[in-house]
């Protein structure tokens, strides 16, 4: 008998047995075009190649190069990080070849011969044009292409983009993140720092460029295309370099949080210094980076509490959080030889916080210490093993240590909603993890397909002490409960029964301090409406442990079937240990077209884009560790309903003597059957070139989730069988009184979005990029670690998903002013974000609170409470309507950030030192390679990308990249960054506990904004409202 009668069951088996027989076709297809590939490739075609540089003879790195035949037809390169350019495949004739790169003057050659079966070299050498600004080349400049890596939905950030981005590290990665919007599925967008997954966010002075949502469909990304973020750092260059960059803030700069009352100090200051240069002339090159924080930032707490008279009052107030962080990084790269590049990068984190676990409803007694280091090398040695074939192998190996202090002698009070206070209960808790990741990518350009294959191989293990909750919690909720006169005696019905109504928790926690004052024994106050609800608390050996693997191959094809029309297709297969998942394979395909380019000869204006795939997703070994500690044995955990035991109140029993009397334990496990996650994600899109150098791009992104996590108690009491006003009770399946928390894998989700992505470089001065997304998502999960309201039924599960904001829009740019003054808003609004709405009693004796009420068809009955968000009926009766999970929705957000800056240069001016050069005839510095990823080919399909090209930023020559927008030699820049420029208060999310007296009520600004400063690090969100940093850079 299946007790578990879940009503769309049905249908998502359906649709996964025809998700599943779909994989299995496209899969066969991708095989059979691999087959086919390498018989369609002509013969008898000659190849061009040759190196980009300027006067001085160092490299140009990024410079576009275009090469158009007979027929009109286009093939477009980059040069790599070498100044390289090749074009395969090339039918024997003349050609006409066109270089453009920032900062030089155009060139051009009409009679350019290919030969069949020849490769001769044809080396450019570039002039530079010395101009007032500086001007960042960035994907919008680019004309429309059918290359898969081309698409202008892609969002490419340097050189200027980057300075509309917070300077501060996390909340940079915060702005990317709501940048990679809800496209990025359930669990957000990936960043990857230089190919590496699970990496931290660079200081943004190291950082040269940032892709999200480039080629989306690509079977060597793991993770879902639209919402991956890569980070791509700096190299070294060829003469040398440094700056010293330092920002500052404190309260007087600063608007209050409207949530506060009072203003406490606070201190956020930053300093950043970088050197680079050769360390062997054209051959090898360093980059060093050292960014230290020392932020004294605000927690806000927000929060009910009883005074000592036991009289409900407010506590409103901010607490110094201190922070320190030091984030020193090297990066060294080194030419082998003529094919061989070699990079290593080291990376050192070490961070102290102070007075974390407060914030919200945390009270200050509940204050920890936290220290966390973490050390990082990566490896990444690229080989162009011939003319058309590159291979990469990367290595990253990473160790954390976390240390977390707090008391957990006495016990925690949790009053849901209205105030958590106590102990921190963290005790002394330590954490050793280590990562290695593995991977090897090849590319092969052949004639019109450039196929590539590779392999991801990563491992993790983490040591963890964590006696978390030794001390003990007390949990108040609130829920019916007798009607007390003025003497605080129960007020009895015409029956002779106690009057019953609903109070809030906090009042549940006042009756259980005011009839303990007056002596009652503990029967008396819970027939009172007192007592806690429950009390949480482990013990045992707090030492736990997992190890994990996973691996991800795959093989790819990007097949130019016509000069308008690109074909990609591929197929990654996903495994890991831990779950018995395996048969995890994942087509992708994708075209790109460009309609009545070929015929006609000349740039398209218009590119159709299409393509479908599957993406896995891991279980975490988070989840592995979290089972493996809680299985009864190693560690034990308690949830005590049992009044006997619940009236020691506020002393807490011993593990043992729960243990002794056999009282229930909470254990978690996972599931047998659980499958890794993976969503079938579909696009079709327009990208379309517009009058006065305008692209829009049009997207329509279907995404269908199957197999999400989500957690059930399968061992609740069974519906019907608990009555209410006796704890414990009910009739459970398993025939033991333990909770058993089942991590499973039934989850579904369905999303649909339209975005829009208008961007356009107006002239050298001004460039502009707006995004529009609007969107619906619905599931039955928020994740892992989310529970249904009803573990026998899952019918009222789906609903709006948390990640369900239906507006979303940003705007960027850069606008560059006479006498070097730089302007560069950020400008960002959502609509609100749901939130779920639940009565906050557990009423089905699973011991968690997440009941939802009833729509209220009879408005006079006890049990119904009206809201601004509809009146529910709190205590439902048979047969009533149960409210959608995640129905409320909480408050819009919009804020304008902007940064002014003002760079004044000094120092001979680059163009009378470029001038005296010539005139003694000297060629000055030669280049070097300055950092892997591989070579572009052009045989009519992209090549090798890798790692993105390395030298100094956006190719510019050497003399250019010694300040921020001055030709000369040193540079002072200070910059002014304004935050929520308009000072607009955007509330945070509403508390969706009826129970609580905060219902509907936002106790906190909302985080996750795009801010320049560092936020609030507590759980009270943001700690100002308006911020003003001020930023000195000094640059040479």
């Amino acid at each position: 008998m299946n007790i578990w009668s879940d009503a769309h069951s049905g249908e998502a088996s359906w649709s996964m047995k025809r998700s599943w027989r779909l994989m299995k076709r496209i899969s066969a297809l991708v095989l059979a075009l691999f087959l086919a590939a390498p018989l369609v490739a002509a013969q008898n075609t000659g190849s061009l190649r040759g190196q980009v540089t300027d006067q001085l003879g160092s490299v140009v790195v990024g410079a576009s190069v275009t090469l158009i035949d007979s027929n009109n037809v286009e093939k477009n390169a980059a040069t790599n990080d070498q100044g390289a350019y090749v074009f395969n495949g090339l039918a024997p004739g003349k050609y006409f070849l066109r270089v453009i790169a920032s900062g030089f003057a155009l060139f051009e050659n009409e009679a350019v011969e290919v030969a069949a079966g020849r490769r001769e070299p044809l080396d450019i050498k570039l002039t530079a044009t010395i101009e007032k600004q500086k001007v960042t080349i960035t994907s919008s400049d680019t004309p429309l292409s059918t290359d898969p890596d081309a698409n202008k939905g892609a969002i490419i950030l340097k050189g200027k983009d980057l300075d509309a981005l917070p300077d501060d590290p996390d909340d940079l990665a915060a702005a990317l993140q709501a940048m990679a919007g809800p496209s990025a599925g359930p669990n957000g967008g990936q960043l990857y720092i230089d190919g590496f997954s699970g990496g931290n966010m660079p200081p943004k002075e190291a950082i040269r460029e940032i892709r999200i949502n480039q080629n989306p469909f690509a079977p060597e990304n793991d993770r879902i295309g639209f919402g991956r973020i890569e980070i791509l750092t700096r190299p070294g260059i060829d003469k040398y370099h440094g700056s010293v960059f330092g920002t500052y803030n404190n309260q007087s700069f600063n608007t209050r949080n409207p949530f506060v009352t009072n203003k406490p100090d606070s201190q956020y200051s930053t300093v950043n210094a970088s050197f680079s240069g050769p360390l062997i002339a054209k051959k090898a090159s360093f980059f060093l980076n050292v960014f230290h924080r020392d932020i004294d930032d605000n927690a806000i707490i927000n929060a009910t509490i009883l005074d000592p008279s036991l009289n409900v009052e407010q506590f409103s107030q901010a607490f110094v959080v201190p922070r320190r962080m030091t984030d020193p990084s090297l990066r060294l790269d080194y030419q082998l030889n003529k094919n061989n590049t070699f990079i290593a990068r080291y990376n050192y984190g070490n961070n102290s916080f102070k007075n974390m676990g407060i914030g919200g409803f945390s009270l200050p007694t509940r204050a920890f210490t936290v220290s966390n280091s973490d050390h990082t090398l990566q490896l990444t040695e690229t080989a162009v093993l011939n003319s058309a074939m590159v291979n990469e192998t990367r290595f990253q190996w990473v160790r954390s240590l976390r240390e977390q202090i707090g008391d957990n002698s006495i016990p925690t009070i949790m009053v849901l909603d209205a105030f958590t206070g106590g102990g921190a209960n963290i005790g002394r808790s330590n954490n050793i993890s280590d990562r290695l990741e593995i991977q090897n990518f090849t590319t092969w350009a052949l004639k019109q397909h450039t196929l590539k294959f590779g392999f991801r191989f990563r491992g993790v293990r983490i040591d963890d002490l964590s006696p978390s909750n030794f001390g003990g919690t007390y949990v108040f909720f609130g829920g019916p409960a007798p009607v007390l006169d003025a003497n605080n005696q129960i007020v009895l019905g015409p029956g002779g029964q106690p009057l019953l109504t609903d109070i809030t928790s906090l009042e549940r926690y006042r009756r259980t301090l005011l009839f303990e004052q007056q002596g009652l024994k503990p029967a008396d106050i819970a027939a009172r409406g007192g007592e806690p609800s429950q009390l949480s608390i482990s013990g045992g050996n707090p030492a736990a442990g997992v190890r994990q693997w996973d691996f991800g191959g795959y093989v790819q094809d990007d097949w130019r079937f016509r000069p308008d029309l690109t074909f990609s297709y591929g197929l990654r297969y996903e495994e890991q240990t831990n779950i018995g998942s395996h048969s995890n394979l994942a087509p992708r395909v994708s075209f790109a077209w460009s309609p009545g380019a070929a015929t006609a000869g000349r740039q398209p204006k218009m590119v159709i884009r299409g393509g479908s795939g599957v993406f896995y997703e891991r279980v975490s070994e988070g989840l592995i560790l979290q089972s493996g500690r809680f299985d009864g044995i190693n560690e034990q955990q308690f949830t005590v309903v049992d009044p006997l035991v619940l009236g020691v109140f506020p002393l807490v029993p011993s593990i043992e003597s729960l243990s002794r009397f056999r009282l229930p334990q909470n254990t978690y496990r996972i599931a047998k059957d659980i499958s890794a996650p993976y969503t079938i994600q579909s696009s079709l899109s327009v990208e379309r070139q517009l009058p006065h150098g305008f692209t829009l791009t049009t997207t329509y992104l279907n995404s269908r989730g199957l197999h999400y996590l989500r957690s059930r108690n399968i061992n609740a009491p069974l519906p019907g069988t608990v009555n209410p006003a006796v704890r414990g009770s009910g009739i459970r399946p398993l025939g033991i009184a333990d909770n058993v928390f089942e991590y499973e894998s039934s989850g579904i989700f369905k999303q649909n979005q339209l975005i829009f992505n208008l961007s356009n470089r107006l002239n050298r001065f001004v460039s502009i990029t707006g995004t529009y997304v609007l969107g619906s998502t619905k599931g039955d999960t928020d994740g892992a670690g989310s529970f249904p309201a009803n573990t026998y039924d899952l019918r009222g599960e789906f609903g709006r998903a948390s990640f369900d904001v239906r507006h979303r829009a940003f705007i960027f740019g850069s606008i560059n002013l006479p006498h070097q003054v730089s302007l560069n808003p950020f400008i960002f609004m959502s609509s609100g974000s749901p939130f779920n709405i639940v009565t906050g009693v557990d009423a089905n004796g699973d011991t968690i609170s997440n009941e939802r009420p009833a729509f209220a068809t009879d408005l006079s009955r006890p049990s119904v409470k009206i809201t601004p968000f509809g009146a529910f009926d709190l205590n439902p009766l048979p047969g009533a309507q149960i409210i959608p999970r995640n129905f409320g929705e909480g408050s819009a957000y919009f804020s304008v950030n902007l940064r002014v800056s003002k760079t004044f240069g000094f120092g001979r001016s680059a163009s009378s030192r470029l001038a005296a050069n010539q005139g003694q005839g000297g060629p000055g510095g030669g280049g070097f390679r300055g950092g892997a990823g591989g070579t572009r080919f052009e045989g009519g399909a992209q090549g090798p990308r890798g790692g993105g090209p390395g030298g100094g930023p956006g190719g510019m020559p050497a003399m250019m990249m010694a300040g921020g927008g001055s030709d000369r030699p040193f540079n002072v820049t200070v910059s002014v960054n304004v935050s929520n420029i308009f000072n607009h208060t955007n509330p945070g999310t509403p508390i969706g506990n009826l129970s609580s007296p905060f219902f509907g009520q936002s106790t906190s600004l909302a985080a996750g904004g795009i801010n320049f400063g560092g936020g609030g690090f507590g759980g009270g969100g943001v700690a100002n409202n308006r911020r003003v940093d001020l930023s000195l850079r000094f640059s040479f």
